[in-house]
């Protein structure tokens, strides 16, 4: 049986752990960690309802015929209900996701038109869409908070629909217009940056890893993504400081096992990022 959080978890399978945070009328949050064993293509699945998917920690590819998309914490993900899909995991190490499923009639209210295929039948016409800071803290802060039972249901509620709204808000996300190829290229460099997210990369590093000239890398990474490379990986960092900071007290420890190269950097990034310091992050995660 198909678990209600990506589809593509199955519940006699060891690898995967599902943990519920919040059901409601009006929404079901699943946090979902799969041990992502299978490095080639799955066999071909599908999930009964539609899901907002929110990788926090990790990344996977997700595969819709021959269209691929990377599966990293600055994106969210379309799973539309009926649709067949298949994942592969060429980074080790797992990945972990919040799952979000809404009324079909409250996703129609939320998303704007232009993302979704015309007709009956709900269904978003990508697979996928970058979301801003604003949006990760809120990924994070939903999960701390409903862990550590420090947020009622009536406020948890209204952070998702939040999220929800932010994540598919034209100011907010983004929606590449590059080729088919160049958004390939891109992916393979998203894929090398998360395979090591302590690794202070430099361009010359990546372009030797990827092929190619840095230069050409830099300006297909900046159309596809519409940020530059190195402030989205940093948001892959900074989104795993989001992941953990909670399981630190030393934050400078946490600092130099993301490959900061001091505190105070970590923290002036993480701050300019957020628009508070780790520790206050921190402390809002705590019961009042």
């Amino acid at each position: 049986m198909s678990a209600p959080a990506t589809g593509r978890i199955i519940d006699a399978m060891p690898e995967f752990q599902i943990q519920s945070l919040l059901d409601t009328n009006t929404v079901a949050l699943h946090d979902v960690h799969c041990a992502g064993q299978c490095r080639r293509r799955s066999d071909e699945e599908c999930t009964s309802a539609t899901h907002l998917v929110f990788p926090y920690r990790g990344a996977y590819l997700r595969h819709v015929g021959s269209d691929e998309v990377v599966a990293d914490a600055n994106h969210v993900l379309f799973f539309n209900a009926g649709q067949g899909y298949q994942v592969s995991h060429p980074v080790s190490g797992g990945d972990a996701s919040l799952s979000l499923r809404l009324p079909e009639t409250l996703v129609r209210e939320l998303a704007p038109a232009s993302l979704l295929l015309q007709g009956e039948k709900l269904a978003f016409r990508r697979q996928s869409l970058r979301i801003d800071p604003r949006a990760q803290t809120l990924v994070a802060l939903l999960r701390h908070s409903l862990q550590n039972d420090a947020i009622e249901p009536l406020e948890a509620e209204g952070l998702l629909l939040t999220l929800v709204c932010r994540s598919l808000g034209p100011r907010t996300s983004h929606e590449s217009g590059a080729s088919h190829a160049r958004r390939r290229l891109a992916d393979r460099v998203k894929l090398l940056l998360t395979s090591d997210l302590s690794r202070r990369w430099t361009l010359s590093e990546i372009a030797a890893e990827i092929g190619g000239s840095a230069v050409y890398l830099t300006q297909v990474f900046q159309q596809v993504e519409g940020i530059p490379l190195y402030r989205y990986h940093l948001r892959l960092r900074l989104a795993r400081a989001l992941d953990l900071i909670g399981d630190y007290q030393d934050l400078a420890a946490l600092a130099t096992d993301l490959g900061f190269s001091s505190h105070s950097h970590f923290t002036s990034a993480f701050r300019q990022t957020y628009g508070r310091s780790p520790a206050a992050f921190r402390q809002s995660l705590l019961p009042s």
